[in-house]
């Protein structure tokens, strides 16, 4: 793709940055620190991190080429010179927090905005999914003694082993989602955290720190359902449904909404990941790693919510990336 371009009229890249910007809540000044002061926004680092999902391009070499050769890009994400190439491998490694706390607060908009239908009540629902890490795989004896075999180059040391049901053993990393159940799936909670990190565990700290959304019901498989999280949850306002509190010998009420489990997060899974083309890792480290998934998610959320807004169909969030992917003239 020739990202030599710069069209008269904003394209669609360019609009789609202008409508994340829109959508990004500063956060309280933080206390001054000693020493040089950054150069380079937190915002203008997210963008980049959108912009990297937008057009499939995740090389720290490859954004910097990016911004030298699209001046008028580089200036509507706030840069006021081009980084350098190690600059803006380090600042998005140190994203995750910041996008994660960015996905929370849209996603309070979201839920306090977009409505269930009066027969309908408010559902959420939350489930991980693991990212396989780029390069071979270092097995547990090796990561235990911190050993990197001769001969076994590129491997992402940053990622951690786990296992699920229908996938196996992954080495990688974990994103915990949670999304509205109604009337469409929407995210309105991100976390990005090792692979090996226990999900209930994950959303309790969440749920402790306001960033987990306390819903009506919640849906979640027997992970959550395990443990301290759900007394937490109930205790926080809301209800877990997981297959622990389904009726053994009968079908119930119960049944036809935890149903609903997989027609919701599941498939935003699918969504998000189809829409950005991110179905695993493409860099190596958990930050960098990190910022991009959790961008793409950011997008997923801004997206739907400029449609739902418009009246327009909720479920071709797709769409925005491949305009904005190719450029496509909004003039």
């Amino acid at each position: 793709m020739d990202t030599t371009h710069t069209p008269t009229a904003p394209d669609a890249l360019l609009s789609l940055v202008e409508r994340v910007k829109e959508n990004y809540q500063e956060p309280p000044p933080a206390p001054p620190k000693r020493g040089k002061q950054r150069d380079f926004s937190a915002l203008s680092f997210l963008l980049l991190a959108v912009v990297a999902v937008t057009l499939r391009t995740f090389r720290d070499s490859e954004l910097r080429k990016l911004l030298e050769k699209d001046r008028r890009l580089c200036q509507a994400m706030g840069f006021p010179r081009v980084p350098h190439r190690t600059s803006i491998g380090r600042r998005l490694a140190g994203l995750v927090p910041e996008a994660e706390h960015q996905i929370a607060l849209l996603g309070q908009l979201i839920v306090d905005e977009v409505k269930p239908a009066a027969d309908q009540s408010a559902v959420s629902a939350v489930d991980g999914r693991m990212y396989k890490a780029q390069g071979p795989l270092w097995h547990k004896a090796d990561r235990e003694k911190d050993v990197v075999p001769v001969g076994l180059r590129n491997v992402d040391t940053e990622s951690k082993w786990s296992k699920s049901g229908y996938r196996g053993w992954v080495q990688g990393y974990r994103l915990l989602l949670q999304g509205l159940a109604f009337p469409e799936p929407v995210p309105i909670f991100a976390a990005w955290r090792p692979n090996n990190e226990h999900e209930a565990e994950i959303a309790s700290e969440a749920l402790e720190a306001g960033a987990l959304k306390v819903t009506s019901v919640l849906l979640g498989d027997e992970t959550f359902g395990k443990g301290a999280f759900p007394q937490r949850y109930a205790q926080a306002g809301g209800w877990v449904l997981a297959p622990q509190q389904l009726p053994g010998e009968r079908r119930s009420w119960k049944d036809d909404l935890y149903d609903y489990r997989k027609e919701t997060i599941e498939l935003l899974f699918q969504r998000i990941m189809q829409a950005a083309d991110l179905k695993e890792c493409r860099v190596k480290g958990a930050g960098r790693n990190g910022a991009f998934v959790l961008a793409s998610v950011w997008l997923y959320q801004i997206c739907f919510l400029a449609d739902y807004r418009a009246g327009k169909p909720l479920a071709h969030i797709k769409d925005h990336l491949d305009c904005a992917r190719w450029r496509i003239s909004s003039g």
